[in-house]
C-alpha cells in the first residue's frame, strides 16, 4: 500500500521546473530533473511539441537532467510551457518583462504625475489582478510620497511606508505541493505605546489564527535592542487548496496598517495531484479554504436581483436577523452585522460627500463594474482603496471625473477582487463590500451509458463550463470517495472530468451521477460475466502425405491464449508445426503432413474448463498396376464422403473441393455447376493441368497427379448448388456431384416497434429476418442507447430466442432507442434500422387528500392535495369522476383536465347519493384513483359543522390516577351532525368512557382514570361528507417507581459516592428529581442529604468517622415522591485515618492478540527451475499457529515445500517450481484470541519465451 500511495503522490520528476521571469532580449534555462536515467523527455510550448535543432529554442540533456534554453527573448514567448516524462506532466510559465527605459541622470526627485506601470499578465494566465504588493510598490518607493511631513518641515521616514506600522511587508510567494513556506511581517514599536496586534487571514473572513495545527504556525519574537516585532507564518506541507490571496493587518491603539500577499501552488493540476488535494473526500482538505465555500454559498442564495439581503436587515428588528440569514442562505451571520453596524453608523450627513456608495455591490466573474460617489466640490481629488491599501490606476482599474461625479471602474472582476473598497475624500470616507459571483458550473458533456466485461477498466468522462471546478461523483444516491483501497480514482484536465474504475467487478454496477452547482448528469455501469463462447470449431482432416493439415477454431474473446495437444502431449511449434493466434482465431498448421501426425488435435482455452477436439486421418492413395490404359476414376470415398452428401461453407470463406482420381492417361476433368431455377450451366475444363475455359475470376482450377482440386475465392450465396466433376481419357470416363450449400450470417430483423412503457422500462418488439442465413435464427441481441448519446449499451450476451423483449434498468424522462440483432450459427448479423425515440415514464402516485369543499342541492366542492410521488414526466392536470351508488359507471365531469386542486361539479340531481373519484394524469396515462371514502348525499347543508375548542384543552391535559374527566366541547351545525369520538384511530368503546352528545356540545365523562386512559382522542363532527376533526390529548399520571441499582461505588475520607440507575416506571412523566437520604447504621434514622437532585450519581460528604451508613434514594416527579425507596444492599464504615490501609489491587493485563500479518504477500513472477520463496510476517500472542495453502489446498506435508518461522517472519520455500506450481497461495495464522489470512499469486514462467525457442528452431 506504501508503495502504491508514493506512486500515485509523486511523478517521474525529482526536480520540477519553475515559472520565472525575464527580459526582452535575454536568454532563460528551465531545468528539469527525472528519476531514471534514460526516461525520454518531450518539451511542450502551449500544448504543442517543441522540436530540436531550432534556432529559437535548444533542448539538452545530461543524464537524469534536461534542459531547455529559450533565446533572444521577445513578448510572444510569454507562453504556458510544459516537459513529459512517461505518464507526468509538469506546466511552468515564462513572464517577458519590458526593458527598464534609464532615468536621466539629473532627474528631479518630485513624485511622478503617474504611478509606474506594472507588468501586465501572461495572455495565458488566469485573468486576476496583479499581486497587491506589486501595485502597492511604486507607493512605497515614490521618495515625495509623505508629503506630510515634508510640509511640517520634517524629514521624510524612509523607514515606513505611507501607514508608517510595517517595516517589512510579507511578499507573495510560491510553493510546491507538499513543501514548506514562510511570511514575515516586522513592525517598529519605537514610537507604539502599546505592544501592535497582528492577525492573520486567508481572502476576507477567514481569521487563520483558529486554523494553528499541523498545517499553519504563527510565531512571535521580539528584538530589545532595536525595538522590532517579527510575526511569522509559515505554512507546512503545503496543499493544492492553500493557493489564494491572504491578508496581514496590524494594530496598536488608534493606528492601524494592512498588507495583501498571495500564496501560488505548484504542481496541483496534474494527474494524481487531483484527487490526493481536492477537496472531496480528504480529511484535511479544505483546513484552510473555508472562504469559497462562504462565497459560494452566499451567491447562490443572493443571486436573485429581486432580493437585497442588505436592505432586509437594515430594515428588520434584530429578533428577525437569525431567521432572514436561514432563508437567504447566509452563514457568516456574525460578519454581515459587524458590517451592517457600519454602515448604519455612516448614515450620517457627510459635509464631502452628495451621495454616497451603496452598501453593498454584485458583479459576475469576469464581468465589469462601475463605482461612483457624487462629491459636494467638484475640484476635490478622492483616493479609492482596496481593503486599506490605495489602488494604483491600471488596465483593470479606471478612475473617471465627471462634474462632481467620481468613478472607478474595476475590468475582468475576479475572485481577488472581492473585497471592501473605500473612496476617501480629505478626512471622510465611504465604503462599500463588492461581492464577486461565480457562474454556476454546468455539465456540458453528459456521461455516457457503459457496458464493460468483468475485469475491464472503465472510465466515466463528463465536461464541466469552467475548468478547475469542484463536482462530487455519486453511486446509486452514495458520494464516492478516496479510499485506501483507491478502487475510485478521480481525474482532472482542464473542463473533463474522469472516474476511473480499474477492474471492474459485478458491486460496481449502478448508477453514477456526477454533481455540480449548476447540474447533473446520470449514467448506468452493467458489468457483465460473459463464458467464453466458441464460433467455430475445429473440424476432422483427412489429408495426403505432403498436404498442409489446419486446424481453425473461433472463440468470443480474444485475449484468450490456449494450448494444443496431440493425444493427450502438448505440440510444440517446429519447422513443419506453426501455432498462430490473431484476434479471436487460434490455428495449429502442419506442413507436409506424414503418417507419424495422425492422431486427436484437442485445443484447451486458458482459465475455461472446456477443450476442443478434432481428429486428423492421414490418406494413404495405392494404386494399383494397371495396364496401359486405365479408365479414370473418382474416388470420392477416400474423402469420407458419398455422392449425397452436402459441403457447408460459410459466406465469404475459400471454397476448395479436393477430388482424388485415377486413370492412365491422365485424364480431361471437366467441373460444371447447374443452376438451380435456370437450368444452366458454368463448366471448367482441365487438359494437362491448364484450365482450358473459365467462367469466373474467383474460380480456379487446377490439377495434380492423383487428385483434383476445385477452388471458389471468397464464396457467395450465388455459389450455392450442385458441381458435377467429369473426368475422361481414351479408356473411359467417370462422373460425380457434390453438393455445395453456403451458409451465412442472417439478414438484419425489421425495425423494432415499442409496445408499452414503465418508470424505468419498455417492452420492445420485432419482425424476424427475411433471410436466416441458411441456418436457422437461434437468437436476438438488444442494444440501446440516449437519443442523444452516440454509445449503444448491449442488454443481453446470450441469444434471447423469443421476438418480444423487456428492458429494464432505463432512467426515468429520458429518450431512448432501441435496435436488434440476429444470430444464427454463423454468426451476427447486422443490426436492425433504430426504433422510434420514446421516454419510460410511470403514472403518478394518488392524489391524496380528497375532501368535500361545499355542497349544496345542485352541486358539490371538491378539494384534494398533489400525489407524493410525480416522478419524471409533467403533470398534465387531474380528471374527476362520479357515479352513483350500486352503480359502477364511473362519469367524467368534464372531457378537459384541470391543473387546479380543485373542482366545483355542477347540474346534480338533489337527492342523488353519489361516490366521486379524482385521478392525476402525465404521458405515462392515469394514476390510481383517490376516493372518497363514503358516498354523499346532493343537498345544501345549513351550516357547515365547526368545532369551537376550549383554550385550556388546546394543549396536554394532565390528571392524577383515580381523577374525574369531564371535556365539555361546543360545535355548530345544521342539520344535526354526526359526533364521533376515537382514541388512537380506535372507535371510543362505552365501557372505557362515557360519551353523551346534544344539538349543540359533546362531553366526554371519565368517572375514575387510569394510566390506559391516556393517550390522544378525536372529535369528529360529519354532515354528509363535510366535517371537522379537532384532537385532545390526555395524559394520566401516577407516582414513579423506585430507583434501581443504587449501589456505593467508592469511599474515601469522610466521603461515599453513590450511583444508580433512573426507574423502570416513571408514572408516565418526566422524573423531575431524586431524593438522597442517609442513616447511622446504629439508630437508623434517616437525615435527606439532597432533594430534587437532577443526576444519578452523587457524593454524600461531612460524614462521621468511626459511623457505619446505609442509605437510599426516593425518585420524584410531577405528582410526587416514589412509594418504596431503592436502599444499597451494603454499608459504608468511615475508617478512623491512619488506622487501616487496603492496598489498591490490579487486574492483570490481558496480552493476548489475534493474529495480524504485519507485511503482506507479494504477487511474484519466477522462472521454472530455479527455487522461489513466499515471505510474509506476522505478529499475535500466544504465538499463532501457521499453515500454508495452494489453491485453497493444505500443502503443509508435501516434500516440495519448505516452511520456515523466525521472529515473527514466515518463509515458504518452493523448489525448482514448474508452470504446475503457480497458483493463488494463501498464509493463514489461527491462535484462540482470532485467525488471519494473507494470499498473493505465483506465476511461473518458463525457462525459454516459447516465441523464442520456435525461432531458435526454426531452420534459417
Amino acid at each position: 500500500e506504501t508503495q502504491i500511495t508514493k506512486k500515485l503522490m509523486f511523478s517521474a520528476f525529482t526536480k520540477k521546473p519553475k515559472a520565472q521571469e525575464a527580459v526582452e532580449g535575454s536568454s532563460v534555462v528551465f531545468e528539469a530533473e527525472t528519476e531514471k536515467l534514460d526516461a525520454k523527455v518531450k518539451w511542450q510550448c502551449n500544448a504543442k511539441d517543441i522540436a530540436k535543432g531550432g534556432d529559437k529554442y535548444e533542448i539538452a540533456a545530461d543524464g537524469n537532467k534536461h534542459f531547455l534554453t529559450i533565446k533572444d527573448i521577445t513578448k510572444e514567448d510569454a507562453n504556458v510551457y510544459a516537459v513529459i516524462a512517461g505518464g507526468s506532466k509538469v506546466k511552468f510559465e515564462l513572464k517577458v518583462m519590458s526593458k527598464p527605459a534609464e532615468a536621466p541622470a539629473e532627474a528631479p526627485a518630485e513624485p511622478s504625475a503617474e504611478p509606474a506601470p506594472v507588468p501586465e499578465p501572461a495572455p495565458e494566465t488566469p485573468a486576476a489582478e496583479p499581486p497587491k504588493d506589486e501595485i502597492a510598490a511604486p507607493t512605497q518607493e515614490a521618495p515625495a510620497a509623505d508629503g506630510e511631513s515634508v510640509r511640517h518641515g520634517q524629514p521624510p521616514d524612509t523607514r515606513q511606508d505611507l501607514t508608517g506600522l510595517f517595516t517589512e511587508k510579507p511578499q507573495s510567494g510560491e510553493v510546491t505541493v507538499g513543501a514548506n513556506i514562510t511570511f514575515v511581517a516586522k513592525v517598529n514599536a519605537e514610537s507604539l505605546l502599546k505592544k501592535p496586534t497582528i492577525k492573520w487571514f486567508k481572502g476576507k473572513w477567514m481569521d487563520l489564527a483558529s486554523k494553528s495545527g499541523k498545517h499553519l504556525q504563527l510565531k512571535e519574537t521580539y528584538d530589545r535592542n532595536t525595538k522590532v516585532y517579527t510575526f511569522e507564518m509559515q505554512i507546512i506541507a503545503a496543499k493544492a487548496n492553500f493557493a489564494g490571496a491572504y491578508r496581514c493587518e496590524v494594530s496598536s491603539r488608534d493606528k492601524f496598517d494592512s498588507c495583501n500577499f498571495d500564496l501560488t501552488v505548484h504542481g496541483a493540476q496534474f494527474y494524481s495531484f487531483n484527487t490526493l488535494f481536492s477537496t472531496d473526500g480528504n480529511e484535511d482538505s479544505g483546513e484552510l479554504d473555508f472562504s469559497t465555500l462562504l462565497k459560494k454559498r452566499a451567491v447562490q442564495v443572493t443571486s436573485e436581483p429581486d432580493v437585497d439581503v442588505w436592505n432586509i436587515l437594515s430594515h428588520a428588528p434584530a429578533s428577525e436577523y437569525e431567521k432572514i440569514a436561514f432563508q437567504h442562505g447566509i452563514t457568516d451571520l456574525r460578519g454581515m452585522l459587524k458590517r451592517l453596524k457600519k454602515m448604519k453608523k455612516e448614515e450620517k450627513k457627510s459635509e464631502a460627500f452628495l451621495k454616497k456608495l451603496d452598501p453593498a455591490y454584485q458583479v459576475t466573474k469576469g464581468q465589469k463594474i462601475k463605482l461612483g460617489v457624487e462629491v459636494a466640490n467638484e475640484n476635490v481629488e478622492v483616493k479609492w482603496l482596496k481593503n486599506g491599501q490605495e489602488i494604483q490606476p491600471t488596465g483593470r482599474y479606471i478612475f473617471e471625473s465627471v462634474g462632481n461625479m467620481r468613478y472607478l471602474t474595476i475590468n475582468h472582476c475576479s475572485l481577488a477582487d472581492d473585497a471592501t473598497y473605500t473612496c476617501v475624500v480629505g478626512d471622510e470616507k465611504c465604503t462599500t463590500e463588492l461581492f464577486v459571483k461565480e457562474p454556476p458550473v454546468t455539465i456540458v458533456k453528459n456521461l455516457e451509458d457503459q457496458m464493460v466485461m468483468k475485469g475491464e477498466r472503465v472510465e466515466l468522462e463528463c465536461e464541466v463550463s469552467e475548468e478547475g471546478a469542484n463536482v462530487k461523483w455519486e453511486k446509486d444516491g452514495v458520494e464516492l470517495t478516496r479510499d485506501e483501497s483507491f478502487k475510485y480514482r478521480f481525474k482532472k484536465d482542464g473542463c473533463k472530468h474522469v472516474l476511473i474504475i480499474n477492474e471492474a467487478t459485478k458491486e460496481d454496477c449502478g448508477h453514477y451521477k456526477v454533481k455540480t452547482n449548476g447540474g447533473e448528469s446520470v449514467a448506468e455501469l452493467l458489468v457483465q460475466e460473459k463464458d467464453l463462447e466458441v464460433y467455430q470449431s475445429i473440424a476432422d482432416l483427412t489429408v495426403k502425405a505432403k498436404d498442409q493439415a489446419v486446424f481453425k477454431c473461433e472463440v468470443s474473446d480474444e485475449t484468450v491464449k490456449g494450448t494444443w495437444y496431440k493425444n493427450g502431449v502438448e505440440v510444440k511449434p517446429d519447422a513443419r508445426i506453426n501455432i498462430s493466434h490473431i484476434g479471436r482465431i487460434h490455428k495449429l498448421t502442419i506442413d507436409e503432413v506424414k503418417p507419424e501426425d495422425e492422431g486427436d488435435y484437442t485445443f484447451v482455452p486458458d482459465g475455461y474448463a472446456f477443450n476442443l477436439s478434432a481428429k486428423l486421418n492421414f490418406l494413404e492413395v495405392k494404386i494399383d498396376y494397371v495396364p496401359r490404359q486405365d479408365p479414370p476414376k473418382i474416388h470420392l470415398d477416400c474423402m469420407g464422403r458419398t455422392t449425397e452428401s452436402t459441403i457447408l461453407v460459410v459466406a465469404g470463406n475459400k471454397l476448395r473441393l479436393d477430388v482424388p482420381i485415377t486413370g492412365d492417361p491422365a485424364p480431361t476433368v471437366i467441373w460444371t455447376k447447374g443452376e438451380k431455377k435456370e437450368g444452366s450451366t458454368a463448366t471448367w475444363t482441365m487438359t494437362d493441368g491448364k484450365v482450358l475455359t473459365e467462367g469466373d475470376s474467383r474460380v480456379h482450377v487446377e490439377t495434380s497427379k492423383g487428385h483434383c482440386v476445385f477452388t471458389i475465392e471468397g464464396a457467395e450465396r450465388q455459389d450455392e448448388g450442385i458441381y458435377s466433376v467429369v473426368v475422361r481419357n481414351p479408356a473411359g470416363e467417370d462422373t460425380a456431384d457434390v453438393h455445395v450449400k453456403v451458409v451465412d450470417v442472417p439478414d438484419p430483423p425489421q425495425t423494432p416497434r415499442i409496445l408499452s412503457v414503465g418508470e424505468d422500462s419498455c417492452v420492445v418488439e420485432w419482425d424476424p429476418p427475411a433471410f436466416d442465413g441458411g441456418q436457422p435464427v437461434i437468437g436476438y441481441v438488444l442494444e440501446r442507447k440516449k437519443t442523444k448519446s452516440y454509445r449503444w449499451m448491449r442488454l443481453n450476451f446470450d441469444p434471447y430466442p423469443q421476438t418480444t423483449y423487456e428492458a429494464k434498468r432505463m432512467i426515468e424522462g429520458v429518450p431512448y432507442e432501441m435496435r436488434v440483432y440476429a444470430v444464427n450459427s454463423i454468426g451476427m448479423s447486422r443490426h436492425s434500422p433504430a426504433s422510434q425515440p420514446f421516454v419510460p415514464v410511470a403514472p403518478t402516485s394518488e392524489p391524496i387528500g380528497l375532501c368535500v369543499d361545499d355542497i349544496n342541492d345542485t352541486s358539490i366542492s371538491l378539494k384534494w392535495r398533489p400525489p407524493e410521488r410525480i416522478g419524471a414526466a409533467e403533470l398534465k392536470g387531474y380528471g374527476v369522476e362520479y357515479c352513483k351508488e350500486g352503480t359502477d359507471e364511473w362519469i367524467p365531469v368534464s372531457q378537459d383536465l384541470t391543473d387546479r386542486l380543485s373542482m366545483i361539479v355542477r347540474n346534480l340531481t338533489t337527492g342523488d347519493k353519489l361516490q366521486f373519484r379524482v385521478r392525476a394524469y402525465n404521458m405515462a396515462g392515469p394514476s390510481a384513483p383517490a376516493t372518497l371514502a363514503q358516498a354523499v348525499t346532493i343537498r345544501e347543508i345549513m351550516q357547515r359543522p365547526k368545532i369551537w375548542l376550549p383554550r385550556y384543552l388546546r394543549q396536554t391535559l394532565i390528571k392524577k390516577v383515580g381523577d374525574t374527566v369531564n371535556i365539555v366541547i361546543p360545535f355548530q351545525g345544521k342539520p344535526r351532525p354526526i359526533v364521533t369520538w376515537s382514541k388512537d384511530g380506535e372507535p371510543l368503546s362505552p365501557q372505557f368512557a362515557s360519551v353523551r352528545n346534544s344539538e349543540t356540545d359533546t362531553i366526554l365523562f371519565i368517572r375514575k382514570t387510569d394510566r390506559k386512559h391516556s393517550g390522544k382522542y378525536e372529535l369528529q363532527v360529519q354532515i354528509e361528507n363535510v366535517e371537522d376533526r379537532t384532537n385532545v390529548t390526555l395524559q394520566v399520571v401516577d407516582l414513579p417507581g423506585p430507583p434501581e441499582a443504587l449501589k456505593i461505588i467508592d469511599i474515601w475520607g469522610f466521603n461515599v459516592a453513590l450511583e444508580w440507575k433512573p426507574p423502570k416506571d416513571n408514572g408516565n412523566c418526566d422524573i423531575t428529581g431524586y431524593t438522597i437520604q442517609k442513616a447511622d447504621k446504629k439508630t437508623m434514622e434517616w437525615f435527606t442529604v439532597y432533594e430534587l437532585y437532577r443526576r444519578t450519581n452523587c457524593v454524600v460528604s461531612d460524614l462521621i468517622m468511626g459511623n457505619e451508613y446505609v442509605f437510599r434514594v426516593f425518585a420524584t416527579n410531577l405528582v410526587g415522591l416514589s412509594p418504596d425507596p431503592c436502599n444499597t444492599k451494603d454499608s459504608a464504615y468511615i475508617q478512623k485515618t491512619g488506622i487501616a490501609y487496603k492496598p489498591p489491587s490490579y487486574k492483570d493485563h490481558d496480552f493476548s492478540r489475534a493474529p495480524k500479518f504485519t507485511h503482506p504477500l507479494v504477487n511474484r513472477s519466477v522462472i521454472a527451475g530455479y527455487n522461489a520463496t513466499l515471505s510474509c510476517s506476522v505478529r499475535g500472542i500466544p504465538k499463532p499457529k501457521v499453515t500454508w495453502y495452494k489453491n485453497k489446498m493444505d500443502i503443509s506435508h508435501e516434500a516440495k515445500y519448505r516452511m520456515l518461522s523466525k521472529e515473527g517472519v514466515l518463509t515458504l520455500e518452493i523448489r525448482k517450481p514448474c508452470p504446475f506450481d503457480g497458483g493463488v497461495y494463501m498464509c493463514k495464522a489461527v491462535n484462540d484470541s482470532g485467525e488471519d489470512t494473507v494470499e498473493c499469486k505465483l506465476e511461473v514462467r518458463r525457462k525459454y519465451p516459447e516465441d523464442l525457442i520456435w525461432l531458435l528452431e526454426c531452420p534459417r
